[in-house]
């Protein structure tokens, strides 16, 4: 068997990007998984790559994990910044470094395309993922992060408001 390559993601990954997806937001509190919302997201970014970037660590043809990565512009930087929005490694092949080799490979290309910033959020609860990122070098911000839900039928909601 030949070691994991990483790879620019394509549309004939969707199906194995998708299922990634699903395991990671049956884990996430803010989240549920939804294949086909997270299909089309995936899609979206896929076919405008001005958007971003999907990358995949593949081994013979299946992918063993992915991170993606939204770009934008920030006033604060002056550039352009980099969103990291997910990064999962499948549940079969976690423990390996896998997960860093794969945020290694994000964090390098960032650099070499002289992006500003990487930004992430990660689960207030879930102090693996932060140890992960701080190992890498994230620190937390002061910034507390907010949302304004604009569909009825969004992923994301917002918790119910209690009076005493």
């Amino acid at each position: 068997m030949d070691g994991p390559t990483i790879e620019q993601a394509t549309l004939e990954d969707l199906t194995q990007l998708t299922e990634l997806l699903s395991d990671l937001f049956s884990h996430e509190g803010d989240f549920t998984p939804d294949p086909v919302r997270q299909m089309r997201g995936l899609r979206m970014l896929l076919e405008q790559p001005n958007r971003g970037r999907i990358f995949v660590l593949r081994r013979n043809g299946r992918i063993l994990g992915m991170i993606n990565l939204l770009f934008t512009i920030s006033t604060a930087e002056g550039g352009v910044v980099i969103l990291l929005e997910d990064l999962i490694i499948h549940q079969d092949f976690r423990g390996h470094g896998l997960g860093s080799k794969l945020l290694n490979h994000a964090l390098n290309y960032a650099k070499s395309k002289d992006f500003k910033r990487i930004t992430l959020l990660t689960d207030r609860i879930n102090a693996d993922a932060q140890r992960f990122y701080k190992r890498h070098g994230f620190f937390e911000s002061a910034m507390l992060p907010m949302r304004y839900v604009l569909s009825d039928d969004c992923a994301t909601h917002a918790p119910k408001e209690t009076h005493s």
